[in-house]
C-alpha cells in the first residue's frame, strides 16, 4: 500500500492527502516530523514533506507525487482526460503554488512562527504578489470552482494554499491581498470544504494543531 509521510500542518501534505482521499486511492499515513533524519533524507532528498512511499521507492515534491498518482491510476481521472483542459489545470496549479504560495512563504517566519522578516523582503513579496494575484484572476473562473462548473485537482491545490496567502498578508500588511483583489476565497473555501475529503483533512489538521499546541 502507498504510504504518505508528513504531518497535518503542512499544506502540501494536506494537498496530497486530499487527492488520495478524494479519488479513493488506498494509503497509509506515516507521521514524520521535521527536520528529517539522515535516513529520511535518503527518502526525501530535499528534506521536505510530504514524501510518498510506493512499490518502486520514494518520491518527494507534492506535485510530482500527484502526477505519479495520475499516471499510476489513470482510471481515477485526477486530471482532465482532455489534453488542453489538463494543461490548463496544470497552468493554474503552477500559478497558485509557484507564484502565490511560494512567494508568500517568505513571510511565514513572522506571520506564523514568531520570527521576523526584513522590510526589503516584505516589499519584494508585496510587489510580486500583487502581480501574480492579477495573473491568477485572469485564469481562474470561480464558476463556482476554479476551472469552471466541475470540481477538480486545481481546487485541491487552491484549498491547500489560498488561505495561507490571505492569512499571511493580513498578518504582515494588515490587508488580505486576495480579498482586496476581489477573490472571495472564504466563500470558495466553504464550498470546497463541504466535500468529505476536505472535511477530513481540515478536521485532522485542527486536531494536529491542538495536540501540538
Amino acid at each position: 500500500m502507498i504510504k504518505l509521510h508528513g504531518f497535518a500542518l503542512s499544506n502540501y501534505y494536506n494537498k496530497v492527502k486530499f487527492v488520495l482521499l478524494e479519488y479513493g486511492i488506498a494509503f497509509e499515513e506515516v507521521m514524520t516530523k521535521l527536520p528529517l533524519t539522515e535516513a529520511q533524507l535518503a527518502q526525501s532528498p530535499t528534506g521536505k514533506v510530504p514524501f510518498l512511499e510506493a512499490e518502486h521507492g520514494f518520491l518527494c515534491e507534492s506535485e510530482v507525487i500527484v502526477e505519479y498518482l495520475a499516471a499510476r491510476y489513470p482510471e481515477k481521472r485526477i486530471f482532465s482526460a482532455d489534453p488542453w483542459k489538463a494543461a490548463k489545470e496544470r497552468e493554474l496549479i503552477t500559478v497558485i503554488e509557484t507564484h502565490l504560495e511560494l512567494v508568500v512563504r517568505e513571510l511565514y517566519a513572522e506571520a506564523f512562527f514568531g520570527g521576523t522578516v526584513s522590510a526589503e523582503v516584505k516589499a519584494s513579496v508585496e510587489k510580486r504578489l500583487n502581480r501574480y494575484i492579477a495573473s491568477f484572476k485572469r485564469l481562474a473562473k470561480f464558476a463556482p470552482y476554479v476551472c469552471g462548473e466541475q470540481f477538480g485537482v486545481v481546487d485541491i491545490a487552491a484549498f491547500a494554499s489560498l488561505p495561507l496567502v490571505a492569512m499571511a498578508t493580513q498578518k504582515i500588511y494588515g490587508r488580505d491581498f486576495l480579498a482586496e483583489a476581489g477573490v472571495d476565497w472564504k466563500s470558495y473555501l466553504k464550498l470546497v470544504g463541504e466535500r468529505p475529503a476536505a472535511q477530513r483533512v481540515a478536521a485532522e489538521r485542527k486536531a494536529y494543531i491542538e495536540a501540538t499546541a
